[in-house]
């Protein structure tokens, strides 16, 4: 009788571990990588800062596709003020929390990559191009989203902020 209940009992705890085991493998979060946030079209305004002291409204449109279960990252994003224009293309993966990648500024058929982090929502990174170099940071909370893009050496350009919403 004592062998029969110690039996059941493994039997149930190798039950319940087993359950344990699959639950933990299909997790909903785990299924949603770390770009998941960003996923859709944004759309917003910000402030474009020229090294002259000039600033000027600048709008951006961008769209996020998503893939890979949340590890890859497509994005398309048009900005303009009244003077200045970029059209930029992406890809990025991730291995969860560092993330590399290409762009190209297609207007100027410019072309570099991207290095960096990303956790919860919040990308930092550097992009980099052959005469090019700036920090990026894009940061979801909710339905916003804030970019800031600071150029690393002297350029027109001194700073990018933006805020989108979807």
């Amino acid at each position: 009788m004592l062998l029969k209940s110690i039996t059941q009992k493994s039997i149930i705890l190798a039950a319940m571990a087993a359950l344990a085991v699959f639950a933990l493998q299909v997790r909903p979060a785990e299924a949603d990588g770390p770009f998941q946030k960003f996923a859709g079209t944004w759309r917003g305004d910000g402030r474009i800062s020229m090294s002259d002291g000039t600033k000027e409204t600048i709008r951006c449109r961008v769209s996020y596709g998503v893939g890979g279960a949340g590890t890859l990252l497509s994005q398309s994003l048009v900005c303009a003020s009244q003077s200045y224009k970029f059209n930029v293309e992406s890809q990025v993966r991730t291995d969860g929390s560092q993330l590399t990648g290409s762009w190209t500024e297609t207007s100027r058929n410019v072309t570099g990559s991207v290095s960096g982090t990303v956790n919860d929502g919040t990308i930092l990174a550097t992009v980099t191009g052959a005469t090019f170099s700036a920090g990026l940071s894009l940061t979801v909370r909710g339905n916003s989203q804030y970019v800031e893009i600071k150029p690393s050496e002297s350029t027109d350009v001194q700073s990018v902020t933006v805020t989108l919403r979807r």
